[in-house]
């Protein structure tokens, strides 16, 4: 087997109905993966299907309903194999000044990005670490390297992703799974657009950053995630990999 293929692997990727997580999808699915693809709209998740192909397999689920998550992935593995590969990529964005955020809009974050990344990790782990293989990558930012102002939650919830990746990856490399997390820096997805549709000063500044022009697509992050799932990483672990066309270094 090619030291880059996923063939005869199953993976979960949580978000895969667009932007960043049907990119991390579809590379997953052209390096021989069958994909189970989650969100909570289904019609999302089975246009995503279709428009890659029959590898890709929608199952909608709510990551924030922590009681619904083993029953979930007891169904992956009957229905479709036992799961090599978690991606855990959903996410939600709230845009406001610090102490314009509510509790609620704060919380709301945390509990998509951080706790529910956690609670369906919880949940597919066991069958990995009884099996002694796997591989689970979680989804930071930059936003967990630099202070930017208006993403207070999002910046804590992947900040909390580098502590959990490093605590799961002493725990669990052991026996055999491997935890690491990708940090994508200015992405071009809806999120990114949203962001920066109405505020051109925060998208001049963005771009002064990054050493690569322009903004990069879903499927840069993708291919790193298919690195970091297959043999050719088996002894990478617990490692923060930013993909950001050189923003996080940059003067």
């Amino acid at each position: 087997m090619l030291p880059f293929s996923l063939e005869n692997q199953t993976a979960i990727v949580t978000g895969g109905g667009t932007g960043l997580g049907l990119g991390i999808t579809r590379c997953l699915a052209q390096a021989g993966a069958k994909v189970v693809i989650t969100g909570r709209r289904e019609e999302l998740l089975q246009q995503a299907a279709a428009a890659i192909g029959p590898q890709v397999i929608p199952m909608a689920v709510d990551v924030t309903d922590s009681a619904a998550l083993p029953p979930f992935v007891d169904r992956v593995t009957r229905e479709v194999g036992a799961p090599d590969i978690l991606v855990n990529n959903a996410g939600i964005h709230v845009k406001k000044p610090a102490l314009e955020m509510t509790d609620e809009d704060f919380n709301s974050v945390l509990h998509t990005h951080l706790t529910g990344a956690f609670a369906l990790t919880r949940a597919t782990a066991p069958g990995m670490l009884e099996r002694g293989k796997g591989s689970i990558v979680f989804v930071s930012s930059m936003t967990a390297y630099m202070g930017m102002p208006l993403v207070a939650g999002y910046a804590t919830a992947k900040s909390g992703v580098i502590g959990l990746v490093r605590t799961l990856s002493a725990e669990f490399a052991p026996k055999g799974v491997r935890i690491n997390a990708v940090a994508p820096g200015w992405i071009d997805t809806p999120m990114l657009r949203r962001a920066v549709s109405a505020d051109s000063e925060r998208e001049r500044k963005i771009r002064g950053r990054i050493q690569i022009e322009g903004f990069g697509a879903p499927e840069d992050v993708g291919w790193a995630v298919v690195y970091l799932c297959s043999e050719a990483a088996k002894y990478v672990t617990g490692v923060i990999l930013p993909i950001d066309g050189g923003g996080h270094a940059s003067f």
